[in-house]
């Protein structure tokens, strides 16, 4: 994946709809947060804007976390949407991840997914 995700990721840092965070600790990275601004129809909860913000790729080391550093990121993330005026925002959340996001103001959805082979 390292591979592909690289070809996949340069151009998006390039044009700038992929963005993020990262938080270190004495110079090393424990934390970080990728952020995306999407092309997407207008829809009931973004009417006027056929764009959407979304998160992907955080991840906070086993060693740091419960110390408020999912919620520094997630409201960093907020505060980025809001200067891009990204009204709106999506996520796919882990089990793990859930409560983390709940607390953070996120609403489950009901989207489903499939392979297409």
């Amino acid at each position: 994946m390292d591979r592909s995700f690289r070809a996949w990721l340069k151009p998006r840092l390039v044009d700038g709809t992929y963005f993020g965070f990262i938080v270190e600790d004495d110079g090393k990275p424990i934390a970080g947060i990728g952020l995306m601004e999407l092309s997407w129809p207008p829809h009931p909860l973004h009417q006027d804007d056929g764009r959407r913000g979304y998160v992907l790729n955080m991840f906070v080391e086993r060693s740091h976390r419960k110390r408020g550093i999912a919620k520094l990121l997630l409201d960093l993330a907020d505060q980025e949407f809001s200067q891009r005026k990204l009204k709106y925002a999506i996520l796919h959340s882990t089990s793990a991840g859930r409560p983390v996001y709940e607390a953070a103001g996120w609403q489950p959805t009901s989207e489903m997914a499939k392979v297409i082979e």
